[in-house]
């Protein structure tokens, strides 16, 4: 970042009660829940995203999906709990402008999300993140 900025970056964190219990167990739809999400925003991937499953029993909740993606300007978190139909995303990137109303609509749109029934923060970070280098 050049210039003087009043914060570093934004991050939409979105807990989802009641998603699609089906459409949070889709390993691939996640993945590609992933990659679209970087269009929407307009963000640079810089590694494939990595979609994993947890078992059963093996932490604290029960078996799910995890997916994540590394951008140049942050990163995206896609965490799904089917037995427990939640679903918590982490939106995080230092480009400004985010449309919140459009990423929203994404997850209603892929997980039967009910904005209705989910918790939405969106937090300006590093808002005293230094304009210059620091030696």
């Amino acid at each position: 970042m050049t210039g003087k900025s009043e914060y570093f970056g934004e991050h939409l964190l979105i807990d989802a009660y009641g998603a699609n219990r089906d459409a949070l167990w889709d390993k691939e739809l996640i993945r590609q829940c992933l990659k679209d999400l970087c269009g929407l925003l307009g963000v640079k991937i810089l590694c494939k995203p990595v979609v994993t499953f947890t078992q059963d029993g093996e932490l604290k909740v029960s078996g799910g999906v995890t997916g994540v993606v590394v951008l140049a300007e942050s990163h995206i978190s896609i965490h799904a709990f089917p037995s427990r139909r939640f679903l918590s995303a982490d939106v995080y990137s230092c480009k400004h402008g985010m449309d919140q109303e459009a990423v929203k609509q994404f997850f209603v749109s892929k997980f039967g999300v009910d904005l209705g029934n989910c918790e939405i923060r969106f937090i300006r970070r590093g808002t005293r993140y230094p304009a210059e280098n620091i030696a």
